[in-house]
């Protein structure tokens, strides 16, 4: 049960908020912990972001690609299980204070494995799986550690699905509308 693994969604198991909800780590009775994405109802764009996300890591696998355990909905709320990545995002690790010497002893081969990874995901998104999937949201804050510090690339609900090329033409996307954080975007 989600709210038993939250604790109803308690502040203390609060991991953050994104443009259509909030994330929860959940801790179960057999001691798997998880992240828990609910997304807010009253957004409509919320439910296209869901889909969007389900359709593109829904059949999807990679070590370096966050990974879908479930969705879930019930009344006033659906979600998404996920992996948990308990070194937090990429975000932190980067932009923390500098006081912190834990976070700032990382080095640069720890940095170069980290964009390695993402690499590797990236790839893997947009040559080795079908539909091919462009995420359209690569920042540090949706790139999460785990535990190995194995980054995992998440939040694909602002991703584009394209279709296979054919006869050498350009793959084509299924959305044509700019997409990303600003100072993230692709040029």
């Amino acid at each position: 049960n989600l709210v038993t693994a939250t604790n109803g969604f308690d502040d203390a198991n609060f991991l953050g908020v994104g443009n259509f909800g909030s994330g929860y780590r959940g801790n179960f009775t057999d001691g798997k912990v998880v992240a828990i994405k609910t997304l807010d109802l009253q957004n409509e764009e919320a439910h296209k972001s869901f889909n969007t996300e389900c359709k593109a890591l829904g059949r999807i696998r990679h070590r370096n690609l966050t990974r879908i355990i479930s969705a879930f909905s019930y009344p006033g709320s659906i979600g998404l299980v996920l992996q948990f990545a308990s070194n937090g995002s990429l975000e932190k690790h980067l932009y923390l204070d500098r006081d912190d010497q834990e976070i700032c002893e990382s080095g640069l081969s720890e940095h170069l494995k980290i964009a390695i990874d993402v690499a590797h995901g990236l790839e893997y998104l947009h040559h080795d799986c079908s539909p091919q999937v462009v995420h359209c949201d690569l920042k540090p804050g949706n790139v999460l550690l785990d535990s190995d510090m194995t980054a995992l690339v998440t939040d694909f609900g602002i991703s584009c699905l394209t279709t296979p090329p054919n006869s050498g033409d350009f793959p084509s996307t299924t959305s044509f509308a700019l997409k990303g954080s600003i100072g993230y975007i692709a040029p």
